[in-house]
């Protein structure tokens, strides 16, 4: 899995700073993380100081909610933590903003501006699967929020 990982983080880094529309590198970086997985659905989200709002996803549908205040959701809590928020079965936890009917695992990883202590966009990752993330989820989603980056940066 190493030699996979290092690939799609070298393919993420690439989009990330490549030309073409914000939205479609969004899209195409939600498309590698789905793949890394048994993931349903990955979107990216940017953070501004009031709301959260999806730049691009790969899976069945649009989310429910396009764009929510920053206090909502477990994208709330780990905007206010700035770490990521993993919740295995989310029908369990009351800081879960219902997006699809069929999620059970979702795990959000905050994207934070280098040197600041600020978000500015965020990776979700869903599952239909309860408990779904263990810590390699965790820290190979960290590690394509963290290559992302220019995403946010450039624009």
């Amino acid at each position: 899995m190493p030699i996979v990982i290092d690939n799609t983080l070298n393919q993420i880094r690439t989009t990330a700073a490549s030309g073409g529309s914000r939205a479609e590198r969004a899209k195409r970086l939600a498309e590698l993380v789905r793949k890394l997985g048994d993931y349903r659905w990955v979107g990216v989200y940017d953070v501004g100081a009031e709301s959260v709002s999806i730049l691009a996803w790969s899976g069945p549908g649009a989310p429910e909610y396009p764009t929510f205040a920053i206090s909502q959701g477990l994208t709330g809590a780990a905007i206010r933590e700035k770490r990521a928020v993993v919740s295995g079965d989310v029908r369990n936890d009351p800081r879960y903003l219902p997006t699809f009917g069929s999620t059970l695992s979702e795990m959000i990883v905050p994207v934070l501006a280098p040197g600041q202590d600020r978000v500015i966009g965020t990776v979700d990752v869903e599952s239909e699967r309860a408990n779904a993330f263990g810590p390699r989820d965790e820290q190979m989603i960290e590690q394509c929020a963290q290559a992302a980056l220019p995403l946010w940066l450039l624009g």
